[in-house]
């Protein structure tokens, strides 16, 4: 299958740009390839420590050249998404038994579930807690005993950091298994609908907990497509899930059986073996492009602009924002799910899933077909779905022929519009993303008065006032990476929802980040430069006129900015409490936005 001109020139763009960081990578994942388990050129002593607790696994370690997986896992209690994980180990453990080799939990990492610090200070650690998490899954593999690793993970900065972690292990085959979305509870749109009406003041305390408890009630991934969702759907379109994996519910037969399977596929693709396929060969440039091609067509979440740029430069490639916007432009938006559409992500797989999307994505020429993959040579492989075979047993079927719901999914000959759920924008002001998947279609262009705010609190204040009773561009500056680890803005939605519906002409500038949840109100976030480097958003003034326009990817204040000095600010009140003081560090190192907001730098 050939893709079309746009695909093939984005990506073949992105391969001469990344060209000598990319040979830099292979190259250091091939020096690291072993034909015989790691683990035998290891010191006696080294070894011992290794398998001392391995009971009866102990002998096959010490012993038999069979292949060992690592398991990295990210379960906590904390998020519901990775509760399932608990039993996740055992599970594997037995299944790599049967097969004939073995499994260990190499380490764990943390994992931050962003709906609990929504809107406290611990919030500022979550955009870094994706770099925390590569580096300990780096610390977990290192002890060198694996020939193939799984990784547990699905939420919103976990998997883009065991993506960056395991890309640092190249070598070894890398299988991501999830958990699934937790079954549908109160529908998304009516808890949004409780959350405006508690900012308003028409509802107390009692209502909206009885509304959020509804919503987010049991097991599993919340089931709007956010940011974890979002994961999951690039983790399974760029080859790093099995076919048909990700949106089956915990605790259910398919699932655990999803889940066994993984760990044998994850055996079978060892170097030890006839069909070695490591995460490092299996992330390319087509591959990158093909994650960037499923966001744009699901209209999936805005931190992907940033974690996207991150995962493929630790890789050797570089990707940028101006990729995006040209892929935006040739690919079409066939979902609405929650926050671009009523449905939640048990509707999107019910209608279809991903086994049909990915099938009407191929057929339109709009993903790469040659690729590698964990289950082999061909995106083809993905055009499936999961079931249960009369044993118990993991079986495919094809997907779907039609959508079994159009109001959820469509296919590309009737998309729901033309253009990708994503867009950059740029101008005087900078270079933003927005999210225009969710935004209703006389919403794109937004011209009215700036209202300055250097907090997420202040503007809330400000709204309780009474004093945003008008047009307005809400401008929240002083929320990027350097500043204070640019954290989710996702308290500032209701209050500025309630003001769109009001009928005022409403927007949002910030160099900060929303919840990939965040719909309808139009947004031009990660704005680069931030202000704290001097940005022109620290140079905006209450009243000036700022025009943002979605369908012409325009960004900019009606001012002369030339003569004004920058803003600046006291942020001595970000540095310290609830842990922030420990990442001082990674506020003064972090890239832009653009960069990918990283530690690590770019284009290694």
């Amino acid at each position: 299958m050939s893709v079309t001109g746009t695909i093939s020139a984005v990506t073949e763009k992105i391969v001469e740009r990344s060209k000598a960081s990319r040979r830099r990578y292979l190259d250091m994942i091939d020096e690291a390839v072993a034909r015989q388990p790691k683990r035998k050129s290891l010191g006696c002593a080294n070894v011992a420590h290794g398998f001392a607790a391995c009971g009866t696994d102990k002998d096959a370690l010490r012993n038999g050249s069979a292949p060992n997986i690592g398991i990295v896992t990210a379960y906590n209690d904390m998020l519901s998404a990775h509760q399932p994980f608990e039993t996740y180990p055992d599970l594997i453990r037995k299944a790599a038994r049967a097969a004939g080799g073995t499994a260990q939990v190499a380490g764990g990492v943390p994992a931050m579930c962003d709906g609990v610090t929504q809107g406290e200070t611990g919030m500022e650690l979550s955009l870094f807690s994706r770099d925390v998490i590569a580096l300990s899954t780096a610390v977990a593999l290192s002890h060198q005993m694996f020939d193939s690793a799984v990784y547990l993970g699905v939420c919103d900065k976990i998997v883009p950091g065991l993506v960056i972690g395991a890309l640092s292990f190249g070598h070894l085959p890398a299988v991501f298994i999830p958990a699934g979305p937790m079954t549908s509870g109160l529908p998304n749109e009516e808890k949004g609908k409780i959350r405006q009406l508690y900012a308003e003041g028409k509802v107390g305390r009692d209502a909206l907990m009885e509304a959020e408890a509804k919503s987010y009630h049991g097991p599993g991934t919340c089931t709007f497509y956010g940011t974890a969702n979002s994961n999951q759907m690039l983790m399974e379109i760029m080859g790093l899930h099995l076919p048909g994996s990700t949106f089956v519910n915990p605790g259910t037969p398919l699932r655990d059986a999803i889940t066994a399977e993984s760990a044998r596929q994850a055996l079978a693709i060892t170097a030890l073996g006839n069909d070695y396929r490591p995460i490092g060969r299996i992330y390319d440039e087509k591959a990158v492009v093909n994650g960037v091609v499923g966001l744009l067509a699901t209209g999936g979440s805005t931190n992907h602009t940033i974690h996207l740029i991150a995962m493929a430069a630790a890789a050797g490639i570089a990707l940028d924002w101006s990729d995006l916007a040209e892929l935006s432009a040739a690919v079409p938006l066939l979902t609405r799910v929650y926050p671009n559409g009523k449905a939640d992500v048990n509707h999107f797989n019910a209608a279809g899933g991903m086994g049909f999307l990915i099938r009407e994505l191929l057929g339109a020429g709009l993903l790469h077909e040659d690729v590698s993959t964990i289950m082999g040579s061909g995106l083809s492989n993905y055009t499936k779905e999961a079931r249960l075979g009369p044993q118990g047993e993991l079986v495919y079927a094809d997907a779907a022929e039609a959508s079994h719901d159009e109001t959820v999914l469509r296919g590309c000959g009737k998309p729901f519009q033309l253009t990708g759920g994503l867009q950059v924008l740029s101008g005087n002001l900078g270079t933003s993303v927005i999210k225009t998947s969710s935004i209703p279609n006389d919403r794109h262009v937004i011209e009215a008065p700036a209202r300055v705010f250097h907090s997420q609190e202040d503007l809330q204040a400000a709204f309780k006032a009474g004093e945003l009773n008008q047009d307005i561009v809400a401008v929240v500056r002083f929320q990027g990476p350097k500043a204070n680890g640019m954290p989710e803005l996702h308290r500032l939605t209701p209050p500025l929802a309630v003001l769109q519906d009001k009928g005022f002409r409403v927007a949002l500038v910030t160099d900060g980040r929303m919840s990939g949840a965040s719909g309808k109100v139009p947004a031009a976030i990660h704005l680069t430069p931030e202000a704290v480097d001097g940005g022109p958003i620290a140079k905006i003034r209450d009243g000036d006129i700022v025009r943002l326009d979605a369908d012409n990817g325009t960004l900019e204040v009606l001012a002369d900015l030339s003569t004004r000095d920058a803003v600046k600010l006291d942020l001595s009140r970000n540095e310290a409490g609830t842990g922030r003081e420990l990442f001082a560090a990674f506020r003064n190192i972090a890239g832009s936005a653009a960069q990918g907001a990283s530690i690590f730098g770019v284009g290694r």
